[in-house]
């Protein structure tokens, strides 16, 4: 992905890569080849965790459990998985944040990233709360702020862009009191907001996820592409990010029907 207006998408295909804004407003056919591949070491898999083979998922850094609760990161400690791993990955700047996506989030990322975590996510405006020197203070304070705001996003509302108007640099504000004494230093003084803008010529109404390896194909007009799916005329969503390791064919129809 790449922040523009609109946002721009390719995606990873076996010769290269395909420029998906390309693909909205043509009929595309999406086909599950019986194949499922470790995202990680990319060793075939009868089942998929996440994305990873069993083996990965238990054991690899990239799964382990400060991945989804940033507070019990011990990378700074010199502990974790693989310490060496969580030094380069972990021990670095974090950006703790505020995006509107259905409605007002905080989060985190590694500092750098946010933009691809602003879209992935699929949020419409974004600003910036505290960089910290770790994945921990990070996780720590996010613990802390999401007593007052949301830590979740709900994709349905996300996807038919359904939000309120929310101020985020007032909301920055209201939550800088709570920011935990140990973070309190790292508060970015900056209050400047980050626009996404979505390359969709339709939100769906009532949108129902494609499940690819029960149907094994779909065929559709692409319509759309917000945050980590593809939406479709007739309502159908698909979540690439959620399928990712699924081995999938991709044909572009010539022509409408």
């Amino acid at each position: 992905v790449e922040l523009n207006n609109p946002v721009d998408y390719w995606l990873a295909v076996e010769d290269g890569e395909v420029y998906m804004n390309d693909l909205i407003g043509k009929k595309i056919q999406l086909s599950f080849t019986g194949k499922i591949n470790c995202a990680l070491c990319h060793r075939a898999t009868k089942k998929s965790f996440s994305g990873f083979c069993y083996s990965c998922f238990s054991t690899a850094p990239e799964n382990s459990e400060c991945i989804i609760r940033p507070e019990l990161c011990r990378g700074h400690e010199g502990k974790g998985r693989d310490a060496e791993w969580e030094q380069k990955n972990h021990v670095k700047d974090h950006t703790v944040y505020l995006a509107l996506t259905s409605a007002v989030k905080v989060g985190i990322t590694s500092s750098g990233n946010e933009n691809t975590r602003w879209i992935d996510q699929g949020a419409h405006e974004a600003i910036e709360i505290v960089e910290t020197p770790n994945r921990y203070l990070a996780g720590v304070t996010e613990v802390a702020l999401k007593n007052y705001v949301a830590d979740k996003t709900n994709w349905r509302k996300m996807l038919k862009n359904d939000s309120s108007d929310e101020n985020l640099v007032d909301w920055r504000e209201q939550l800088k009191d709570h920011i935990p004494e140990q973070a309190q230093n790292y508060f970015i003084q900056s209050n400047t907001e980050t626009k996404l803008y979505f390359p969709v010529l339709k939100y769906p109404e009532k949108p129902v996820s494609l499940n690819l390896k029960k149907s094994l194909e779909y065929e559709g007009k692409l319509v759309g592409i917000k945050g980590q799916y593809l939406l479709f005329e007739d309502q159908t969503v698909f979540n690439i990010r959620g399928n990712e390791g699924v081995v999938v064919s991709l044909s572009i129809k010539k022509h409408l029907i």
